[in-house]
């Protein structure tokens, strides 16, 4: 509870100041609506609202795995060879930079209208990255006396990987994937801004405010958060559940 207690306080003062902002100060809806008038359409569009989630949690889901699976061997590969670990990081950062506004419409155009592989490739080339950088960076923090206790026992790289590397890259793995998990929603929903399948949330919002159906927009976009925190949370879980010493050490 005093963990919980001060965020949903802080949430709960902000909707309210939202609410008299818009009210007292007779915003328009076009600028910014009402918490409430979001709400009532959260409410009546909830069966939209999930489908188009599932959607881009699909899509979002496909993209996170693929590309954090990819950026784990990228990683494993540059820190067994230095050549690889020299040249990787530089051409992480190129691909980290491509703008999914240009990304997006090219691989469209690439695959049929009615494909959500570009989707899915936009997503998990955001993922990449975050999930590269921070393996890479804990693969290479070896305790020294780990590294000389398998030298030791003549154990190969791939033990060594296994058996030392791996274990001790987790809570460096787990903050990139806590980054993509946010990011990977993030690519998913703007990625559908740019044609495509019209099933996800992205293209509710934008069909929303073109008929300038502003609270439904909102609603939309409120449901792309609420997906959001989902992923963050259940890779929070995964984490508790991947290094139990950790949370005790914690608490």
């Amino acid at each position: 509870m005093k963990r919980l207690l001060p965020p949903v306080i802080a949430g709960i003062l902000a909707l309210v100041l939202w609410e008299l902002t818009v009210t007292l100060g007779r915003v328009a809806p076009f600028i910014l609506p009402a918490p409430t008038a979001i709400w009532r359409e959260l409410v009546a569009q909830r069966g939209n609202v999930w489908e188009a989630a599932l959607a881009s949690g699909a899509n979002a889901l496909v993209g996170l795995i693929a590309g954090s699976l990819l950026a784990i061997l990228a990683a494993l590969a540059a820190s067994r060879f230095q050549v690889l670990g020299e040249v990787s990081i530089p051409f992480a950062a190129v691909i980290s930079a491509l703008p999914i506004i240009a990304l997006a419409p090219i691989l469209n155009n690439m695959f049929e209208s009615t494909s959500s592989v570009p989707r899915r490739l936009v997503t998990a080339i955001v993922v990449f990255f975050p999930v590269f950088l921070n393996t890479l960076r804990g693969l290479r923090e070896v305790n020294p006396v780990h590294q000389e206790l398998m030298h030791t026992y003549a154990a190969g790289g791939w033990t060594f990987a296994r058996k030392v590397r791996l274990p001790g890259a987790l809570p460096h793995l787990f903050t990139g994937l806590r980054q993509a998990s946010s990011l990977a929603v993030i690519a998913a929903v703007v990625a559908e801004y740019f044609g495509g399948l019209q099933d996800g949330l992205g293209a509710r919002i934008t069909s929303a405010a073109a008929f300038t159906a502003y609270p439904r927009a909102w609603a939309f976009v409120a449901g792309a958060c609420l997906l959001g925190l989902t992923f963050y949370l259940v890779t929070l879980l995964l984490e508790r559940l991947a290094m139990p010493w950790k949370t005790r050490l914690i608490d």
